[in-house]
């Protein structure tokens, strides 16, 4: 596990010390490593609805992928 140091401005941490006295977390590391798994399902879904509404909008290739790349080339 490696460690990173990040300047908050004393908004962030004010923020980051009240979550950890909430209960949030334990520690400020386990908040800062729990907003980052929320960061990454929040950009996973944002990801899932782009594809869908690409799919609507007809965007997307369908069919043989060995025939698809032959229309592209």
């Amino acid at each position: 596990m490696s460690t990173i140091s990040v300047p908050l401005n004393s908004k962030l941490e004010q923020s980051l010390d009240y979550l950890v006295k909430s209960g949030v977390a334990d520690n400020r590391a386990a908040v800062m490593r729990k907003a980052l798994a929320r960061l990454e399902e929040e950009e996973a879904v944002f990801a899932l609805l782009k594809a869908e509404q690409e799919i609507r909008e007809g965007k997307v290739f369908r069919g043989d992928l060995r025939k698809l790349l032959k229309r592209v080339k």
